[in-house]
């Protein structure tokens, strides 16, 4: 038996930052793209704190050239003088010590993105450097932090001052502030870069939510058709109730937005509500300014107060008779896009991701502000709130409707019932942790799915028509279409507020279409339908997109499949001359085993995982896309559409050479 001394000695002491950089998915989740921009986010976060507590109006990111970024703001300026315990300045206290900040009391910030005081220190440990400038009354002053290979204890050090903080001007002119620039690790992030995009998104977003406050983003490494860097800048007067009118943008309003702000002296809380003509429900919850795709405790009261009075209201104004049940909540929300945004101490999230709210002391304050607020602002418009309650009375009769296409999806028709018998191909294995399902485009690539895939783990679905389009049918006629309804029985989850993720049978939802327009279609239709119906599957990322070859080059015993026109050209130039080419039109051209290599074995295929990482965004996408705006739509894909024809130039070339040789 081999022995193990184990001793004081093999306990490691990790000192400063050491930790994090040990270990940095317990701090930031991922070290991928997601977690690059969440040392953003930290930076950024201190900033919004501060203009959201009224220190400051102007918030500024900069995408620096060498992918460092800067963070800058008109604030008080993070504190310089001496801390009384640890000697050092408010600076150097700041951004290397863990679990320190000036947030855990209401004292300089009633509420705040993030209260676990660990967000500097963070964003510090995990960069090459850091520099902060502070200006504060008529002083300027700087500090440097590094990170580098100390060679006495052969190992990293993380976020270390160079020097202590320093005043490098005695009479600066500029306003208070700080200013923050970190240029991210790579031996930690890759070759990760900061994406305009999604930062773009982010503080679009957080000017929404925090009205009156400019936010500025300037791109330094890009430049558009103007050699002018790209550059976003947003300001929002209107606050929440913009915030609804740029979602519903595209849709046809029923009215305009009803906005409302109050408190009870721990929660402040702000929503805004407006109806549209559509079908679907679409609330976004904030806390803190972090979003909540997954819900929680603030939108449970938020919803059970707009029903209340909205019923309450509804009887007194005589449009429900004694006789009549209370509507329901959803007859309501129907059609309705909302935005509630709360802010409080002691924050705690739960769910897998983290974006759900658990706090029980939120449930009730927010029904009874919410309450408060309804009651007020139907009172104040009289007109509007008998059109949300007409609108919701029209809504129940369908409900009725839909209620009875439920129960079709209800009586047994789990993926082992024989209504599915010739659709569906079940996998053997209960073990639904490990299960995938997919979801192909006709019986030709059904047929070849069904023989290619391992049946032990692997269900395929065939799709026999084209899938009703969610965004524009009431939940009855969805339901009524023989598409959606084979694969709600196959999923066995239930939709909308019956939606019930535990018990779905397939971890992996994987979306398998033809590389054409119509299976782009296809893939538009599936997703607007599991965004509006089954959300939580795509939050917690269960749904992907299948990425068969659109191409295969081969020589004598050499194969190579290309995924896109880049890849084509890299194969061909691999393969050399005399190549031979074949463009995969359909799933269907494919055999069993060319299916199983390319797309459906787990060890060589290529899936691409659908994430909500934007709520807000993605709902607006969705309607742009699959709405009734044509316009809109026209407008997005002019704007955005790759109408490269390098591929299909290079298969043109091809086919040429191969009619002359006959």
């Amino acid at each position: 038996m081999t022995e193990f001394n184990y001793n004081a000695s093999d306990i490691q002491v990790l000192e400063g930052l050491d930790a994090v950089r040990m270990r940095p998915g317990m701090y930031i989740g991922t070290t991928g793209a997601k977690g690059l921009h969440h040392i953003l986010w930290e930076i950024v976060d201190n900033a919004v704190d501060e203009a959201a507590s009224g220190f400051a109006g102007k918030i500024e990111i900069i995408l620096n050239k060498d992918n460092s970024v800067t963070v800058m703001d008109n604030g008080r300026g993070i504190p310089v003088d001496i801390h009384p315990h640890l000697n050092v300045s408010g600076v150097e206290v700041v951004y290397t010590q863990l679990h320190a900040g000036g947030k855990f009391n209401t004292k300089n910030y009633s509420f705040s993105g993030g209260l676990h005081g660990v967000g500097a220190a963070v964003t510090n440990a995990l960069s090459k450097w850091l520099d902060v400038e502070v200006v504060r009354e008529g002083k300027k002053y700087k500090m440097r932090f590094v990170s580098f290979f100390d060679e006495t204890s052969n190992k990293i050090r993380s976020g270390v001052p160079l020097e202590h903080l320093t005043c490098i001007d005695e009479k600066c002119k500029e306003h208070s502030g700080t200013k923050v620039t970190f240029l991210p690790d790579d031996s930690i992030f890759g070759s990760s870069t900061f994406s305009f995009e999604i930062v773009n998104k982010r503080i679009k977003e957080l000017a929404f939510l925090n009205k009156g406050i400019t936010f500025t983003i300037i791109d330094m490494r890009s430049r558009d058709e103007q050699c002018e860097y790209c550059k976003g800048e947003y300001f929002y007067e209107g606050g929440l109730a913009d915030f609804v009118r740029y979602l519903n943008e595209n849709k046809t309003t029923l009215h305009s937005p009803l906005f409302y702000k109050g408190d009870n002296g721990s929660v402040f809380l702000e929503f805004a509500i407006q109806l549209t003509n559509g079908y679907t429900e679409n609330l976004f919850s904030y806390v803190n300014n972090i979003p909540t795709p997954e819900g929680g405790t603030h939108e449970t009261g938020f919803k059970s107060a707009v029903t209340k009075v909205l019923n309450d209201f509804a009887r007194e104004r005589k449009l429900l008779k004694d006789k009549d049940e209370n509507l329901l909540g959803e007859d309501y929300r129907e059609g309705m896009t909302a935005v509630l945004s709360i802010k409080m101490n002691n924050v705690q999230f739960e769910g897998q991701t983290k974006t759900k709210l658990g706090n029980v002391e939120a449930k009730a304050a927010v029904d009874s502000i919410v309450q408060q607020g309804m009651t007020q602002l139907l009172s104040k418009n009289i007109s509007t709130a008998e059109l949300i309650i007409n609108k919701a009375i029209a809504a129940a009769k369908v409900r009725e409707a839909a209620r009875k296409a439920k129960e079709l999806t209800r009586q047994k028709n789990t993926i082992y019932n024989a209504n599915l018998v010739g659709k569906l191909c079940a996998c053997t294995s209960k073990d639904y942790a490990n299960n995938e399902l997919f979801i192909v485009e006709g019986d030709s690539a059904g047929g070849s799915a069904k023989q290619a895939r391992s049946r032990k783990f692997q269900g395929i679905l065939p799709l026999r028509g084209k899938p009703l389009n969610a965004e524009k049918k009431r939940v009855d006629q969805v339901l009524a279409n023989e598409e959606i309804r084979s694969i709600i029985s196959a999923l066995d989850t239930g939709i909308g507020e019956e939606f019930d993720i535990s018990a779905l049978k397939y971890d992996k939802v994987i979306i398998l279409s033809d590389a054409d327009q119509d299976g782009a279609h296809i893939r538009c239709i599936l997703l607007t339908f599991f965004y509006r119906y089954m959300k939580e599957l795509l939050v917690e990322g269960h749904v992907y997109i299948g990425m068969p070859p659109l191409y295969k080059v081969y020589k004598k015993n050499k194969v190579l499949y290309a995924y896109d026109d880049s890849e084509l050209v890299n194969c061909i130039n691999e393969i050399g001359r005399g190549y031979l080419l074949q463009r995969y039109k359909g799933l269907g051209e494919m055999n069993p085993s060319q299916l199983w290599e390319t797309t459906l074995n787990p060890e060589t295929r290529t899936l691409m995982r659908v994430s909500v990482e934007d709520a807000a965004e993605a709902e607006r996408l969705i309607t742009t896309l699959m709405g009734d705006a044509v316009e809109a739509r026209k407008a997005y894909i002019t704007e955005n559409a790759d109408f490269n024809k390098q591929g299909d130039e290079l298969y043109n070339e091809y086919a040429i050479k191969e009619v002359a040789k006959i």
